[in-house]
């Protein structure tokens, strides 16, 4: 994965999050309130732009140190994975109900925490 397809990745999804985030506080607050599910879809949000702007800061750091660009590509994997399936399946809860979608959350957050690992042994060559 090229820094640039990272940056872009991070631009696209970094406008998806506002979008859905603003979606969830005015077009479904009600409905997620009468489903208590406004916690969850805020948590979706939440941890989604939190790794965006952490893909955003590893597209930026592969373009000025190319040589971590392979533990940096497996990093933005890992992360995009994780965004995927932990959000994805807090967005699956919200809308459809169905809670057994919660069984594959804690996947997600074990591909977001690998990101934050693979991260870290990445910049311990600088």
């Amino acid at each position: 994965m090229s820094p640039r397809l990272i940056l872009q990745l991070a631009a696209l999804l970094g406008a998806l999050t506002v979008a859905i985030g603003a979606f969830g506080a005015h077009g479904l607050r009600p409905m997620l309130e009468a489903s208590g599910r406004l916690e969850t879809f805020e948590t979706a949000v939440r941890y989604q732009f939190y790794h965006v702007l952490a893909l955003l800061a590893v597209g930026v750091l592969a373009t000025a140190r190319p040589e971590l660009r392979d533990p940096l590509d497996t990093t933005a994997a890992l992360w995009l994975g994780g965004i995927l399936i932990f959000s994805g399946s807090l967005y699956a809860i919200c809308f459809t109900g169905i809670t057994k979608f919660g069984a594959v959350a804690p996947i997600g957050g074990l591909l977001l925490i690998g990101g934050w690992l693979r991260l870290l042994l990445a910049v311990s060559k600088l």
